[in-house]
């Protein structure tokens, strides 16, 4: 199975592909976090081979650090990088949606 290293940026929508975006924008997320796509990598079935939460992606160094997102997983999947990354992203809106309590349209409004 290959293996590939997956950076939080590869998989953010608020980046252009200059700075490391790797998947479409209409696939990409809001900031993801290395647990995240960690919890996603193992729902999906990937095995993460390392995590280091402090890396830095060479690529972000001359961003504002508010968009900068630390962290590094290598993983070992089944399917090539690009696949994979998509897969994450999926599923972390999957997993975002399901956290998330909707918002109820008929509070507040006055008659």
């Amino acid at each position: 199975m290959p293996r590939f290293v997956v950076w939080p940026n590869e998989l953010d929508a608020r980046l252009s592909r200059k700075y490391g975006r790797a998947v479409p924008k209409n696939v990409a997320v809001d900031g993801p976090k290395i647990s995240e796509i960690e919890d996603a990598a193992l729902i999906i079935g990937m095995k993460v081979v390392e995590k280091d939460p402090r890396k830095l992606n060479p690529r972000l160094s001359g961003l504002d650090e508010d968009l900068r997102t630390y962290g590094l997983l290598r993983i070992e999947s089944p399917y090539g990088k690009g696949k994979s990354l998509k897969l994450i992203a999926e599923k972390i809106r999957e997993l975002r949606s399901k956290t998330k309590p909707k918002k109820d349209k008929t509070k507040g409004k006055k008659r």
